[in-house]
């Protein structure tokens, strides 16, 4: 096992085309840190940097305390799970698994070794004979890991390797990967761009927009203390609501006509605004519910356009003067469409950011 680091990594493509950012990031050994983000945000290129497929144009990378910028990738220690299973069809699964240490010359009952025992952990050995074609889609994917776990590498990369397997598949899978990691403890870099995959996988979360690393903290961390408005936006299902407000001469907010009366971190964060000034405030949908003027809670007006029912809770779509506001509350409410109700978010679930540099303002 071993550290990964980027130290100043820069991938440019043209002078204008920057994918890597300046890239700083240390992942600790043994760690399962997933890089997630939007299409086009840099992040399979900072893994494929890792693996040597993509040549960096500024910076240091370390796996351990080698620097491998110009070692190739097949001296690297590492072994790569693509989004694309990558199976030889005309092998059977057992070949398939012991293709890549054939090549390097690995002795025959290490071999016989390392596939029986790969295919154990992910539930193949009735599979081994078996042709690619003759696999599901979710057997396929196993094969593609057990291919990179008989290497025995220092550190496994993933890109988005759930990609093509269906929402129920996707699940299975993603427990059977932690699973895998928390047996092998091997230090694991995963692209993805579902967050959901990257709350319930990562021990960290790299988020990266545009090239560059935005915040890098545990799920927790970064779901309770964004750091700016993209963070706070991509992580978390439903996404964040946002409104943008006035300050007062005091220490509530306006939202159009309506008043909003704050206290604690936040009322601080609004009196240090100018009267009049624009404020955004953030607030997620589980963290509503219909107010009854408890303490401590902020609530907001809003009259009901939607309502979609999901068993034991339901999806409420609202119009608070003017902005859309989504809430997460339980099916007991009883809230029709057409209603208007009084939303309320607990004060300490508050979130307010600067309309202009996007950057958090209460810690």
């Amino acid at each position: 096992m071993a550290t990964v680091t980027f130290d100043h990594v820069y991938k440019r493509y043209s002078a204008d085309v920057v994918a890597v950012n300046d890239l700083n990031l240390e992942i600790a050994d043994g760690e399962f840190l997933v890089l997630v983000g939007p299409s086009g945000c840099g992040k399979t290129t900072a893994l494929r940097c890792v693996a040597g497929l993509e040549t960096i144009s500024d910076g240091k990378l370390y796996i351990g305390d080698r620097v491998v910028n110009d070692v190739a990738p097949k001296d690297r220690d590492i072994a790569m799970v693509f989004q694309s299973y990558a199976l030889y069809p005309h092998m059977s699964v057992y070949d398939n698994l012991a293709f890549g240490l054939k090549l390097r010359k690995t002795p025959k009952a290490d071999i016989e070794r390392r596939v029986k025992e790969a295919a154990g952990i992910l539930g193949l050995e009735r599979f081994l004979d078996r042709k690619p074609k003759a696999l599901s889609g979710g057997q396929r994917q196993r094969v593609a890991l057990g291919r990179a776990i008989v290497r025995e590498p220092s550190v496994f990369l993933m890109d988005e390797p759930l990609s093509n397997l269906d929402a129920k598949l996707r699940v299975q899978t993603r427990a059977e990967i932690a699973r895998l990691h928390q047996r092998l403890g091997t230090t694991t870099v995963y692209v993805t761009h579902d967050q959901v995959e990257a709350m319930t996988m990562g021990d960290r979360i790299a988020v990266m927009k545009d090239g560059l690393l935005h915040q890098v903290g545990t799920p927790q961390e970064l779901y309770d203390h964004p750091t700016n408005v993209f963070v706070a936006g991509f992580i978390g299902s439903p996404a964040m609501n946002f409104a943008t407000v006035k300050a007062t001469e005091g220490e509530d907010l306006m939202l159009g006509s309506a008043k909003l009366n704050l206290s604690g971190a936040a009322a601080k964060a609004a009196a240090d605004r100018p009267k009049g000034a624009d404020l955004l405030i953030g607030f997620r949908p589980e963290h509503l519910d219909i107010a009854d003027g408890q303490a401590d809670t902020v609530s907001i007006p809003a009259r009901v356009d939607v309502v979609e029912y999901l068993g034991n809770e339901e999806l409420i779509h609202a119009q608070a003067e003017g902005t859309e506001i989504v809430a997460l509350i339980p099916s007991d409410r009883r809230v029709k469409p057409g209603d208007q109700v009084n939303l309320g978010v607990p004060l300490e679930k508050l979130h307010m950011f600067d309309p202009e540099s996007e950057q958090s303002l209460v810690a």
